[in-house]
């Protein structure tokens, strides 16, 4: 929901997206994307049972939603595209913030699994703990890129990787 209230349209990327529940969740939340992309380098072997369940439960998903394994460095992403990913672990985050700001997409991402060894965490991880550097890190790029960015978290119940970065150019 946070997303989509900074971003409306454009086709879902749900990065790293397994059985595509966020894609799926994306739709119904806003029904003016027309289509969404689940981009896994390997896709659960269930995804497409899932799949049918959901869009048994909500036959307007029908046709909407592709699956595809790749990398995202391999991905085509246009600026009218929104780029989404929850727990992207490790410098997949980076990765995804990337192919964004290369097309000047849209962007909302969960990091997760924080690499201290391969993330940028600036000079700040003397000041903040690393993974809360990094992520300051990550914001003040897409603010570098000229992206509106966004900070936010949700319930730590739901998850204790709870910050979501959002950017809009």
């Amino acid at each position: 929901r946070r997303v989509r209230r900074r971003q409306r349209g454009g086709a879902v990327v749900d990065v790293a997206g397994g059985h595509g529940l966020l894609a799926h969740l994306m739709l119904l939340l806003d029904d003016t994307s027309s289509n969404a992309i689940v981009l896994d380098p390997t896709l659960p072997p269930s995804h497409l049972l899932l799949h049918a369940a959901i869009v048994e439960a909500w036959p307007r998903l029908r046709g909407r939603v592709a699956f595809r394994e790749g990398a995202v460095a391999h991905f085509d992403v246009t600026a009218t595209d929104v780029i989404v990913s929850s727990h992207a672990c490790g410098s997949l985050t980076d990765a995804i913030l990337d192919r964004a700001v290369g097309a000047r997409a849209p962007v909302g991402v969960l990091p997760c699994c924080h690499d201290l060894a391969t993330c940028d965490a600036g000079a700040l991880d003397g000041w903040l703990d690393g993974p809360l550097a990094i992520d300051v890190m990550r914001a003040m790029r897409l603010t570098q890129h000229g992206y509106r960015v966004w900070t936010q978290t949700i319930p730590f119940a739901i998850t204790p990787k709870n910050r979501l970065l959002i950017g809009k150019p």
